[in-house]
C-alpha cells in the first residue's frame, strides 16, 4: 500500500493493531489469477521474531486450495478509521481526509490438516474472544470434535514482509489539539483514534512521537 514516511508504524504497533482488530481479509490469487478474498478472525502468534498468523476456513471454501496451489497470500487488518472535517486546521485553503490505522502482511501459507493440529488451532482462537467456551468444546466428546475438526482447514501464515500504516495527520501539527477534540468526544471509530493520537504522543504541545 502507498506509506508516506510520516505515516509508518513499527512491528510493535502493527502486533497491537492485529491483537485489537484480529478481524482480517485473506486475499489469494485464484485459479483465473484474479484475487479471491476471505474475511476471518486470525489469531496472531509471535515465535522469536517470527510473526504467525493462524486461522481456517471451512472445506468448502476454495480459499485453502488456492492456498495449497500458490501459498504467497497477503492478509490485511482495518483498524479504526473516520472521517475528518477540514474544519480542525487554522486556515481555510484545506480539504476533507479519512484517517485510519492498517496492517497488511505477506504472508506463505502452510495448511493444517491433522486432526490434533487443528484442535490447537481452535483452541488458540477460543482463547482469543471466548476462553470459557474451551470447557464447551471440550464436553461435547470426541465424537462431536473430530466431526468439527473434519468440516475446516487450518492453516499457518508466516509473515514475511509487514506494513503497517498509522495516519492520523501526524505532518500537520497544527491540527492536532481540535482534531483530539472532535475525535475524543465522537463514535467508538473517532474516540479509538484519539487514543491512539495519545499513544503516539501526538497531544498538543508535544512534538515528538512515542511508541504505541
Amino acid at each position: 500500500m502507498y506509506l508516506p514516511p510520516q505515516f509508518k508504524g513499527d512491528s510493535a504497533q502493527a502486533a497491537a493493531l492485529i491483537h485489537e482488530h484480529p478481524f482480517a481479509s485473506l486475499i489469494s490469487v485464484d485459479d483465473a489469477g484474479l484475487p479471491y478474498v476471505t474475511h476471518l478472525p486470525l489469531h496472531l502468534e509471535m515465535r522469536g521474531e517470527q510473526m504467525v498468523l493462524l486461522g481456517h476456513v471451512a472445506k468448502p471454501n476454495p480459499h485453502w486450495r488456492h492456498l495449497q496451489a500458490r501459498p504467497q497470500a497477503v492478509a490485511t487488518f482495518l483498524g479504526p478509521h473516520a472521517y475528518l472535517s477540514p474544519k480542525v486546521y487554522p486556515d481555510l485553503a484545506r480539504v476533507p481526509t479519512w484517517n485510519y490505522l492498517a496492517v497488511h502482511c505477506t504472508v506463505q501459507a502452510t495448511l493444517l490438516e491433522d486432526p490434533l493440529a487443528k484442535d490447537r488451532l481452535l483452541k488458540k482462537l477460543i482463547g482469543d474472544h471466548e476462553p470459557p467456551f474451551a470447557q464447551q468444546w471440550r464436553d461435547q466428546g470426541e465424537e462431536f470434535a473430530h466431526k468439527m475438526l473434519a468440516g475446516i482447514v487450518g492453516f499457518e501464515l508466516q509473515v514475511t514482509e509487514l506494513q503497517c500504516k498509522l495516519k492520523i495527520n501526524q505532518h500537520r501539527r497544527e491540527a492536532h489539539a481540535a482534531m483530539k477534540t472532535i475525535y475524543a468526544a465522537g463514535n467508538e471509530n473517532e474516540r479509538a483514534l484519539a487514543g491512539w493520537m495519545d499513544r503516539l504522543g501526538m497531544a498538543a504541545g508535544n512534538d515528538t512521537p512515542k511508541e504505541a
